[in-house]
């Protein structure tokens, strides 16, 4: 069968290359009973694979059930998939027959396989290689006939590595390894199944359709989807539940996504961003930093006077570098003092006023120094001034500048009265 005869068949919608490729191996591998692991983040449609496989194949008229190994307790698993004797343990008040029994000729699909405890990995290992088993609480050694897919959303070798996957079940397990793409690999089919689930759900209540401009299209395409199929399906019903406008502009669109984290960027409304309770720390570790940077410099200054008896041509050649040193200090009055380093034709030693000259360089302090505040409170509405000054008032680009948000830049320009 062709993969555009199977997308059909099973409601595939997408025309993405790694999309197809994934249709191709699951139809290639689905004539014959070898074990097939499918893996592929939460919400990308392992399942949907695992039916291709089972529908596929010649056992296709025998039974087929989906087992989440993650949602099985530990203590209870091996009777789940393997039966239990009457009174094999506490509760156990009957004989109970397991998936693998009842399964016996079709398909078991093992969802989140690598939650799966230690202790019944290894009866699923002698399942998988000779197709016996034994119920709990029996001596009795059982056969059955059943094919295993199982799917995984996280890297099976790092939990094998790490002593929570045996290594014969992942060999034995991955004689056919199957790749689910996420769907910010598939950017071409957002859009397609985003019209999908829209018009599945607005035929189904009878509702007007939903449809997306331009720029919204745009902002639908390059999120990353962190939930994949399952998160776009379900945003898109939101929106064709709560929306009384039916055109989508992306400004509505960005407050159906959540904030990203992690280093996946997407512009989103700053209300929404999780720094405000630290803003009064983020503003002091700045104070301090731009405080130690300040020190140093001095440092270096007095250390190159002690050197060399006097200020270097390094200093000479850039007298900015003592502005800078005082550009930051808040001084009564909001006057910045300004130094200039001059080198006379006559040298000459003045000791009174504010010019000095040292080693032939005339240093002129035109303000008068004072005594540094360190008032936190003094500080922060200065950092705040300056970053409104540098952007022009543009409150945005301020609070990006000072590593706050935008909403904690307003309530302390309204705090300060600045």
């Amino acid at each position: 069968m062709e993969v555009q005869e199977i997308k059909q068949r099973f409601g595939i919608i997408g025309n993405s290359p790694l999309l197809n490729r994934a249709i191709t191996i699951a139809n290639q591998v689905s004539p014959t009973d070898i074990s097939v692991l499918i893996t592929g983040e939460s919400g990308s449609g392992k399942e949907v694979f695992s039916h291709i496989i089972h529908q596929m194949s010649p056992r296709k008229h025998g039974p087929f059930i989906a087992v989440n190994c993650g949602a099985i307790p530990e203590g209870t698993i091996d009777s789940e998939l393997f039966g239990h004797e009457k009174g094999a343990y506490t509760g156990a008040v009957g004989e109970r027959k397991g998936y693998f029994e009842t399964v016996n000729g079709g398909t078991i699909f093992l969802d989140e396989i690598a939650e799966m405890p230690l202790g019944t990995q290894a009866r699923l290992l002698r399942v998988l290689e000779s197709g016996q088993y034994i119920k709990v609480g029996s001596s009795k050694v059982e056969k059955t006939n059943v094919r295993v897919i199982a799917a995984t959303n996280v890297d099976v070798y790092d939990a094998v590595k790490n002593g929570k996957f045996r290594e014969d079940l992942y060999y034995r397990l991955n004689t056919v390894p199957l790749k689910i793409p996420p769907l910010r690999e598939r950017k071409e089919d957002v859009f397609l199944l985003f019209r999908k689930f829209t018009a599945d759900f607005t035929d189904k209540y009878r509702t007007p359709p939903i449809q997306l401009d331009e720029e919204a299209q745009q902002v639908l395409t390059n999120y990353s989807w962190p939930g994949n199929v399952r998160q776009l399906k379900n945003m898109a019903e939101q929106l064709a539940v709560l929306e009384r406008d039916r055109i989508i502009t992306a400004q509505t669109l960005l407050t159906y996504i959540p904030h990203e984290t992690g280093g996946r960027n997407l512009p989103m409304r700053l209300d929404n961003q999780p720094k405000e309770d630290f803003s009064e720390r983020d503003i002091l570790y700045k104070v301090l930093f731009d405080m130690k940077r300040d020190m140093v410099e001095l440092k270096k200054l007095v250390a190159d006077i002690i050197e060399h008896g006097g200020v270097s041509q390094h200093y000479a050649n850039n007298p900015q570098t003592l502005n800078q040193l005082y550009r930051d200090i808040e001084l009564h009055g909001n006057n910045d003092p300004q130094f200039t380093l001059q080198q006379p034709v006559n040298t000459v030693t003045n000791n009174s006023g504010n010019n000095n000259t040292i080693d032939g360089f005339n240093i002129t302090h035109d303000a008068e120094e004072v005594e540094e505040s360190l008032s936190l409170i003094e500080k922060e509405s200065d950092l705040i001034r300056k970053a409104l000054k540098k952007h022009k008032g543009k409150r945005k680009l301020a609070a990006n500048e000072l590593g706050i948000s935008e909403r904690t830049l307003y309530r302390k320009i309204k705090e300060l009265n600045l």
